[in-house]
């Protein structure tokens, strides 16, 4: 496969443009052209005074104007059906009920790709690059890749912590599958040994400001700056911003902190559950449940289903996403604690490693937890799109209403599905589909690891 003359990178935020503006850098040294679709106007500004072309989205209408006949011919056009589908990660994460509204940004981010790429075109082979979502930015630069033939390479964390997966044309995970390697090289091996023995779980780089109480979130000076400096730029400035729900994301956090505060009366102590199954809960507003795994959205509905399905005798535990503490609305959960008194809330602080080993059974839809469940060997029983969900490890469940009886039979036979050498030989799969490197950490060996490794995943197809 021939290499691209021009990377098309989207940018979505400042935070993201530093790191990208490096990666840029990097490119033209090694001969290549980078270009960006930036979907952040202060980001737009840097870049052009790096001397980069840049397609940005100008002044977008507003859901009131927008030319119904002009949106449909584009979305036949683009091949873009299943329209509420793709609006519904938006919707759910800025609480956006103004349908017109999401078109017309649709619309306009739409006609930037689609200009952008036919601009660069002319002068050569184009890929797009980005990180994997399920923004409108994202979403039209996709669609505007297929339209004209390019390859759009998504990029995700991956299980190892400082490895990514580079992947192509779908927002589907990664599956990771097919034969074992039949040997674990030591790299692979030190690191599940270490994994094992800290009981750490994976957090990229780029998360790890999330990874804190809701408290600490709100009564933050640095959270509290840059809020200023959003409310000057969408109202004093008018630059526009991908991230721009300002009152919607403050109003979120207060939100989070009063369910954290809410919710420390439900906290039952890992040491006095007793038998139980473990659902971790996943962060809820993800693309990994928006587009990835839809039905599973409604966390707490699937946690009643959970509930009734779990055979006498064993509890259900649940626990937080340490990097949403709060997100579950307290009022709802206080219902479900009533309704099923074998229902039990760990407290966010409990060890991850330490609930996954006292677990009789993990059922999970997509969440890193269940790579970890399986990597010390527990019994693990998948819902949705995971890049594990297809591998020897973990037993998938293809249909909800099969789960009652899969999980009884999984705890009356705990014994994992693999062993642990298959086990680690899956895990070097996985180290083997992926590459070094993280995301948005701007200093420049990260950004000329990551560099290399999107030239290699890109050339070699």
């Amino acid at each position: 496969m021939s290499l691209p003359k021009t990377y098309l990178i989207t940018t979505l935020a400042r935070y993201q443009t530093d790191f990208w503006i490096g990666v840029g850098r990097e490119l033209r040294d090694r001969g290549f052209e980078a270009a960006f679709l930036s979907f952040d106007d202060r980001s737009s500004e840097l870049l052009r005074k790096g001397g980069f072309t840049v397609f940005g989205p100008g002044v977008i209408t507003d859901g009131a104007n927008l030319n119904q006949a002009e949106f449909d011919a584009v979305t036949v056009r683009f091949g873009l059906t299943d329209l509420n589908y793709w609006l519904s990660h938006e919707k759910f994460v800025f609480g956006i009920h103004d349908t017109r509204a999401l078109k017309a940004r649709l619309l306009a981010y739409l006609r930037l790709a689609d200009d952008g790429i036919a601009r660069l075109l002319k002068e050569g082979p184009v890929t797009m690059v980005q990180e994997v979502g399920g923004f409108l930015s994202v979403l039209a630069s996709f669609f505007a890749a297929r339209h004209h033939g390019l390859d759009n390479w998504f990029i995700e964390p991956a299980f190892f912590r400082g490895r990514m997966f580079f992947y192509r044309n779908s927002f589907a995970a990664p599956r990771v599958s097919g034969t074992l390697p039949q040997c674990v090289s030591l790299p692979v091996a030190e690191y599940l040994a270490n994994t094992l023995a800290t009981q750490a779980i994976v957090v990229p780089l780029k998360d790890r400001h999330q990874y804190r109480s809701a408290a600490s979130k709100v009564f933050n000076a640095k959270n509290a700056r840059r809020l200023v400096e959003k409310v000057f730029d969408k109202y004093v400035h008018r630059r526009h911003m991908e991230f721009g729900h300002i009152g919607h994301h403050a109003a979120t956090h207060l939100r989070m902190l009063r369910n954290s505060s809410s919710m420390k009366r439900f906290y039952t102590a890992l040491s006095s559950v007793g038998p139980f199954v473990y659902y971790p809960l996943h962060v809820p507003g993800d693309m990994a449940l928006t587009l990835r795994s839809p039905e599973y959205l409604d966390q707490l509905a699937l946690i009643d289903f959970l509930c009734r399905s779990t055979p006498a005798g064993y509890r259900v535990a649940i626990k937080e996403h340490p990097a949403m503490i709060g997100a579950l609305d307290a009022g709802r959960l206080g219902e479900l604690l009533h309704r099923h008194d074998h229902l039990v809330v760990l407290p966010p602080a409990t060890n991850n490693y330490d609930v996954l080993r006292a677990a009789g059974a993990i059922v999970s839809v997509n969440s890193k937890s269940g790579a970890e469940a399986a990597l010390i060997g527990k019994r693990v029983l998948v819902l949705g799109d995971a890049f594990y969900t297809d591998s020897p490890i973990v037993e998938r469940v293809d249909r909800l209403q099969d789960l009652p009886r899969r999980l009884s039979a999984a705890l009356a036979a705990p014994a994992a599905p693999a062993d642990a050498d298959t086990v680690a030989r899956y895990f070097e799969l996985v180290w083997r589909r992926s590459l070094p490197g993280e995301l948005y950490v701007p200093a420049k060996e990260s950004v000329r690891t990551f560099t290399d490794s999107m030239i290699n995943a890109t050339s070699a197809g």
